[in-house]
């Protein structure tokens, strides 16, 4: 299974380890990667993004104790199968999203009570 479309940059602004760990969970939350779906081997990830082995063994391995992928010896990394990890990555990624939205809101000055009116009149 292919994991990365051509147009993915990596960039300067954070790890590269962390960026292709991002892009994989935002993969897999937006259903492109299912439950089950087979990774791509090491070697080959690493070659098709012009990174070190290394760096995507760290994804891997980290992605693997978050649970979010699973080893099967001898076969290859797959997507969890777990739903309730599932649903946990899903609930994290929407905080974060709603975390980073609420702090802008509040940099550019607006209260609780105008960032819920902003939300319900956008809708």
């Amino acid at each position: 299974m292919e994991v990365f479309k051509i147009d993915f940059e990596l960039n300067n602004k954070e790890p590269i380890y962390l960026q292709i760990m991002n892009y994989i969970k935002r993969r897999v939350l937006s259903g492109e990667l299912k439950k089950g779906d087979r990774l791509e081997s090491v070697r080959d990830l690493a070659s098709k993004l012009k990174v070190n082995p290394n760096t995507i063994q760290r994804v891997y391995s980290e992605l693997e104790t978050e649970g979010i992928i699973y080893t099967q010896r001898g076969l290859g990394k797959y997507i969890t199968e777990d739903v309730n990890i599932l649903k946990k990555l899903e609930q994290e990624s929407a905080n974060e999203v709603l975390d980073t939205f609420i702090k802008s809101m509040k940099e550019l000055g607006f209260t609780k009570t105008e960032i819920i009116d902003f939300i319900n009149t956008r809708y």
